[in-house]
């Protein structure tokens, strides 16, 4: 496929018409999901998730058009995943964000066909088998997502280093320095989760993911999440339009026979 197939949010570019340049977002593993709780087998055997941060390197925050983007120094495996149904350990390379307008929508995967008001993707790739991010994003066991949960209740105070950072990046195609943040502080006091195997929720839709996803949504006050919508735009600072980022999300995409596992027992 040759250069950039325009894709985003929108009713003529959004999520219902992707297939029409990636054929592949019919595909058999397609992400996001959702995921029924009594439907989610209990496998004993997955390990309790290791997360290695500890000399994690943040470089900077960036808005690609799409969503906000927080990126790491992935050279070497010290900020890494591993256990869990893993194999081998997975780099850290970036996260960023889904959210909607308002609180009842947001987040890619649902539970049971609810839907949170944002979810959070911690992005690692399999540096033990591939030379590169790019290469590890088109192989099968390339990519480990962690989704986690954003609900409203109190304010998250970890969270207010990003949502502070976000008028740096208002326009789509900015980015700024982000250095010294370590995205542990995101993580939920429970790392019980659901796996299976699935995709990128954006284009190219590679089914190129191994799943994490954490049972336990972390907190995030109203106004902090209302920084999300009101700041960022989809576009760019020379276009006359000015379009707020809001309902970057993919909806729920058919099961197909996967099975979803869970680390715990309900």
């Amino acid at each position: 496929m040759t250069g950039q197939h325009c894709w985003g949010y929108g009713e003529d570019d959004g999520p219902s018409e992707w297939h029409r340049s990636y054929p592949i977002a019919e595909g058999e593993r397609q992400s996001p999901i959702n995921i029924v709780s009594s439907g989610a087998v209990y496998n004993p055997s997955l390990k309790e998730l290791t997360i290695s941060y500890e000399s994690c390197n943040s470089l900077h925050i960036s808005n690609n058009g799409h969503s906000v983007m927080v990126e790491f120094d992935d050279t070497d495996d010290k900020t890494a995943i591993s256990g869990g149904p893993l194999e081998v350990p997975y780099r850290l390379k970036q996260f960023h964000f889904h959210w909607g307008t308002e609180c009842n929508q947001g987040s890619e995967h649902t539970v049971d066909g609810k839907s949170f008001p944002s979810e959070l993707h911690l992005v690692h790739w399999n540096a033990k088998k591939y030379s590169t991010f790019a290469e590890a994003a088109g192989a099968p066991d390339g990519l480990v997502v962690i989704g986690i949960f954003l609900d409203t209740g109190g304010e998250h105070t970890n969270l207010n280093r990003i949502t502070d950072a976000l008028y740096m990046v208002r326009f789509k195609g900015t980015q700024a320095q982000f250095h010294g943040f370590n995205p542990r502080c995101l993580l939920p006091s429970s790392l019980d989760y659901w796996t299976y195997l699935g995709s990128l929720t954006t284009p190219p839709l590679n089914e190129s993911v191994i799943w994490i996803v954490l049972k336990e949504p972390i907190r995030i006050s109203e106004k902090q999440m209302e920084k999300f919508r009101k700041i960022l735009l989809f576009s760019a600072e020379e276009e006359d339009a000015r379009i707020r980022m809001v309902n970057n999300f993919r909806p729920p995409q058919p099961l197909k026979g996967r099975c979803v596992q869970a680390s715990f027992q309900s």
